[in-house]
């Protein structure tokens, strides 16, 4: 009876998986045509995309079972000279989170943006020895902020962690990098005099233990919508010091709204390649 209860519970929780899966999760390789970022980062696909080659020596990609190591041709080789100069400077391991699916679009859970193919999360921990297959496939970040959110953690702030993001952020084809306020904080701290690029790093609720690396629209997609600049300055003033205010009654995170209508091209792709 135990054993019939516990595989009801099972099938019970794979179906509910499933009904969770977005459309998207079910195209498991990419358009083929030329590469094209369509849409926004938060509603969006891709044509061309290309997967990230998952064994390299200067860096290791984390969750492969998931699936989510596509991006734009761009993207793949932002991460491929970002984590060569890691190597080269010997800081240790890069670890690659999250990229897009392969023909990019919602997820499931996890992210409102990375649709596009152009976001990329790379964790704040360099390690110096490579994970093992089991660590890759069960991550464990490590929380560089503090309980209340204010400062990150002494013991495991590295100044290896500031020039991986520094370098991130020096990359021309970035446009922001997503970080809690306290790493932002950090970073303002730290920086001294050369401090342009901190223009481009941006406080934003969690992303306690990775950074999130956006890049600009590719030239030739001409259906891809980027962001507005960042707004003049290195963010480490009054604009930060918001962060760390008192919240008023009812504020809090952004609220989860209703996804907007697709692009009519991702939804044309997306009719397409499920008929």
């Amino acid at each position: 009876m135990m054993k019939k209860t516990l595989l009801m519970l099972a099938a019970l929780l794979a179906s509910a998986s499933a009904l969770a899966a977005t459309p998207w999760q079910r195209i498991t390789h990419p358009i083929p045509g030329s590469p094209q970022a369509i849409g926004a980062f938060a509603n969006g696909c891709i044509v061309g995309a290309e997967a990230l080659p998952l064994n390299a020596p200067s860096y290791q990609v984390m969750r492969q079972d998931q699936r989510r190591y596509f991006g734009h041709p761009d993207l793949i080789l932002f991460i491929q000279r970002l984590t060569t100069q890691v190597h080269n400077l010997g800081l240790g391991q890069v670890l690659i989170g999250d990229m897009g699916m392969a023909a990019g679009g919602r997820f499931s859970s996890g992210h409102a943006s990375h649709q596009s193919g152009l976001d990329v999360d790379v964790w704040l921990q360099l390690p110096k020895k490579r994970w093992t297959p089991q660590m890759l496939l069960k991550p464990q970040p490590l929380d560089l902020v503090r309980a209340d959110g204010k400062r990150v953690v002494a013991r495991h702030w590295q100044p290896e962690i500031d020039s991986l993001i520094k370098l991130a952020a020096k990359d021309e084809q970035v446009t922001r990098i997503f970080v809690s306020p306290a790493i932002k904080k950090q970073l303002c701290a730290d920086a001294g005099s050369d401090r342009d690029w901190l223009r481009k790093v941006r406080p934003w609720f969690g992303h306690r233990a990775h950074m999130h690396v956006r890049l600009r629209c590719p030239p030739e997609s001409l259906a891809c919508q980027d962001q507005a600049p960042p707004p003049p300055g290195d963010g480490c003033g009054t604009e930060l010091e918001s962060w760390f205010a008192p919240k008023k009654p009812g504020a809090g995170a952004p609220v989860k709204r209703e996804p907007p209508p697709l692009p009519p091209s991702c939804q044309a792709l997306l009719d397409k390649h499920l008929l």
